[in-house]
Order: structure tokens, then sequence, then C-alpha cells
């Protein structure tokens, strides 16, 4: 979760104080500008790290029209997977994007299609999931092919949804291909922008457009309606008992547990009694692993995942107890730490184990999940209703650990002595020193420490260790940058 943030300049928005109070702010500034640092750099660091959740941009279409390369083009990398197989996995459906100064994150639905189920219900699949975590949606159309069958099912379910929509019209190499563009004006979204994803062409004005559309925010507001339920995601790969677990704490069947294949419904978030408390379960049963899905199943469950995450506060990673840690289990926590949400471990069918087993499953959750040993754990058996009433407590803890800011006085008192104790270790002749920090955000903490040098990783994880041990913060995910002071700034 940490980085190294570098000066950033072109940044057009206003400088704010991340969740600096004006007093604290001003003291924080006359301390940097002490320091050596530029105030600019200090405005941006702490603008940067002091962001809330990302807004989310979903790329879709059908197969081969060029969403991965265009994905790619976005990111600015070569992550999102190109050749697009059957039975490819992905380990990542979302990824951090930046234009124009802001942030934001890209939902990749690739174009995994599977045959037995037809290319209108795969694509229509993907579109659902994808469209339910997005702000906004870039849907792109193949312009040399133009607008097929497919593509005006994609159309309507856009218009169900009523997100704001920016069509790409990609494969247009040049001003000979506009003409082809043109022609996507009777799809009825608005203007085609005319993109060739390979090579760049136009992805500039697209993306303009993109940012026009795009909120700042998430629509979703984390939490601050007066009494308003908290936004519980409970994810975890299929087969694991999610469905059988809600329909237990809800007290009655609310979720059906074995759908007909290649049905697509709308989502539904459950209003959720538990522990004298009005909780809203983010609905993520509509994936199972069918036999004729097996390939496919993997990366569905990863972009329903993502679409539940996206909408939720905390997440509560179901792992079946009985069974090995998986890759896919790991793969899952992970997805849920990288977004930034609070974080619980429930083990179910605890009820079903033996000794041996239990025995076992300690050492494979100190090696396969060390990395998220902060995160609360309860045992429950969703079958029995077991401990089930110990999810509220876990659950709130880790909300607590979210929302948990530590004044900068007290954190720079912290680091003082932290870097006296332990200072960094001696590298190529030169010790980087931390001078000071501030926790810009929360939701989860965002920390933002100012250095004479590099930090390592390993130094980072130490304070980040550290932090942990001196305030707490259980349940929730750290994210540590450090701003390097320039050496044209440097005072003695």
């Amino acid at each position: 979760m940490n980085d190294h943030s570098q000066p950033d300049g072109s940044a057009k928005h206003e400088h704010d104080h991340g969740a600096l109070g004006d007093a604290e702010y001003a003291e924080f500034m006359e301390l940097a500008a002490e320091e050596g640092f530029e105030r600019e750099d200090v405005e941006g660091a702490i603008e940067a790290a002091g962001h809330g959740p990302l807004p989310v941009l979903a790329v879709i279409g059908r197969p081969n029209v060029g969403k991965s390369t265009l994905v790619n083009r976005i990111i600015g990398r070569r992550e999102a997977v190109v050749e697009d197989k059957p039975g490819v996995t992905r380990d990542r459906v979302t990824y951090e994007a930046e234009w124009a100064g802001r942030r934001f994150k890209v939902v990749d639905t690739g174009g995994w299609e599977q045959d037995v189920l037809g290319i209108d219900a795969s694509v229509a699949a993907q579109a659902e999931y994808a469209i339910e975590a997005a702000d906004a949606v870039v849907f792109v159309v193949d312009a040399k092919v133009g607008a097929t069958d497919t593509d005006e099912a994609v159309v309507r379910l856009l218009r169900k949804a009523g997100k704001p929509v920016v069509l790409c019209a990609n494969k247009v190499d040049g001003p000979s291909g506009e003409a082809d563009a043109a022609y996507l004006w009777s799809l009825g979204l608005g203007e085609p922008y005319p993109v060739s994803a390979l090579h760049g062409r136009g992805t500039g004005d697209m993306l303009d457009q993109v940012l026009e559309v795009l909120p700042d925010a998430p629509a979703q507001t984390f939490g601050t309606a007066v009494g308003g339920p908290r936004r519980v995601a409970l994810i975890g790969r299929p087969n694991v008992g999610k469905s059988s677990l809600l329909n237990k704490v809800a007290g009655e069947e609310r979720v059906v547990v074995n759908e007909l294949a290649g049905t697509t419904r709308d989502p539904v978030d459950e209003l959720i009694e538990l522990g004298g408390k009005t909780w809203k379960f983010v609905d993520t049963a509509g994936i199972r692993k069918r036999v004729h899905l097996q390939q496919g199943a993997d990366y569905y469950a990863s972009l329903r995942t993502a679409a539940a995450v996206e909408k939720a506060e905390v997440a509560v990673v179901l792992i079946d107890a009985s069974e090995s840690i998986s890759v896919q289990d790991q793969r899952i926590v992970t997805m849920a730490v990288e977004a930034g949400r609070a974080l619980v471990l429930a083990f179910n069918k605890w009820d079903t184990l033996d000794e041996e087993r239990r025995y076992y499953l300690e050492r494979e959750i100190e090696t396969e999940l060390g990395q998220v040993a902060w995160a609360p754990r309860v045992n429950v058996s969703a079958r029995t209703g077991r401990h089930v009433e110990k999810l509220v407590p876990a659950i709130e803890t880790a909300l607590a650990g979210w929302e948990t800011r530590v004044p900068t006085g007290r954190l720079n008192s912290f680091l003082g002595e932290l870097v006296a104790a332990h200072p960094h270790p001696v590298r190529g002749g030169k010790q980087p020193r931390i001078l000071f920090g501030t926790q810009a955000g929360t939701k989860p903490p965002r920390f933002v420490l100012f250095a004479t040098g590099f930090i390592e990783a390993g130094y980072r994880r130490f304070i980040e260790r550290r932090l942990r041990e001196e305030f707490g913060f259980e349940g929730t995910p750290i994210h540590i940058s450090v701003r390097v002071r320039e050496r044209r700034g440097k005072k003695k």
C-alpha cells in the first residue's frame, strides 16, 4: 500500500488541507518551510495523499474492440491482458490512472467470452457488473465494423443504469476512419470520439470528456447520512458460503443459493438487522461456479467482487476453513486492501474442523495471510449460525480503525522518537532521515512523510508496524507516501 510520491505541480485544482484543520495546516506549513520544502510541493503532497475514495470508470464493450489496449493506454503501461483467450485468468480488473492532474480508477472488463452462454449473454454479464461499480462508463465500439446487435444490447443496459457514458469509436487510425465513427451517432449515446487505442490517436480528447462526466468523488458518500446504515461487502470465492451466511444473518431466505445457468439479475443490497443495528450488505451472491462456466468463473467472480468492494466501506472476506487457503482467497483479500477498505476475515465451516485441521489452519493463516495480521478475525458457521453475532464487533472495530486520525503534533512526536531510536540504514554512504509528517486523510488512514532522501520499502513497513503498535489501526490498511526534499531547497 506504500508508494513514493513525486513532486507534481501539474494539478489544476485548488489545494485542500486533507484532514488537517486550518490552524494545524498553518503550523505544518511553517514547519515545512523551516526544513527547506517548497510550499507547492508540500501542498501537492498533502492533496495527493489526502484524497478520499477515487471515482470509478468502467471500460465496456464486446470482445475484440480494443478495450484492454485502451485500458493500457489510459493507465500508461501494459498491464491489462490484451490477447483474450477463454480461460485466461486475470489477477486484477481494477487499475489506478491519472489524467490532467485528476486521479480515478479504471475497471477493465476484458474480452473473455463463453461459447456455451453465447457472446451476447457474456457481454451483458460483464457490462452489468462493471456498470454497477462505476461512476461513469467508456463504451468502446469498433468503428470499422460499426454497431452490432451486441452493441445495441449493451446500449440498452447503459440506458437502464443511467450512468454518464462516453462513446469511444476505436480503431480510427487516420482521417479516413472518422466517417466510420460518425455512423455511431445512431446509437443515441451522443458524440462518438474517434480513437486509436493502439497508437494513442484521439485518446486525449476522449479522456478530457471523461473528466467532464466523471465526478470528483464516488457517488456513494460513506457513512455521512445521519443514522444511515454502514455498507458491508460480503466477499469470497465461489461456493465459500456467502449466500448461506447472508441468509443466516438476515434470518430468512433473502438470496437465491442455486441460480439458473446464464441468467442475469439486478443486484440487490440487503438491509439487515444485526447486533441491534441496521447494516447494508452489498450483494455479492450473483456468481456461481457452474459446470459449464469452469474456465471463466474466476474472472467473473473477480469482476463481481470488484464491483461490490467499490460500493462498500468494509469488506468481510469469507474463507472456507475446511480447505487450504487458496491463491484466490489471497487475491480477494489483496483486492480489498488495494481498494482501501476496512477488512474483516471470517473463517466459515469452523464447526467441521478437527484439532489437526485447526492446527494446520493456524499455520496457513500465519504464512499465507501474514500481510493482513492486523485484520479482525471471526470463526463462524453459516450452516448453524455459530458465532455469527461476533461479526458485528469485528466490523465495528475495523471501521473504527479505518476512520482513526492521529493529530499532526502527536504523530511528529512519535516519528521523532522512532527515528532517534531506529534510524534508517546507511545506503551508499548516505543516511536518509524522516523530518516530519502528517496524516492527510482517513478511510483508510493516509500518511505523507517528508524526508531528506529515498526511504526504503523495508523501513516504511517498519514505520507502518510501529504506527499500528502505537495508535491501533486494527482492521484497516494504511497508506504511506514519502516526499523527498529537493536538494536546491536544503537548509541547515
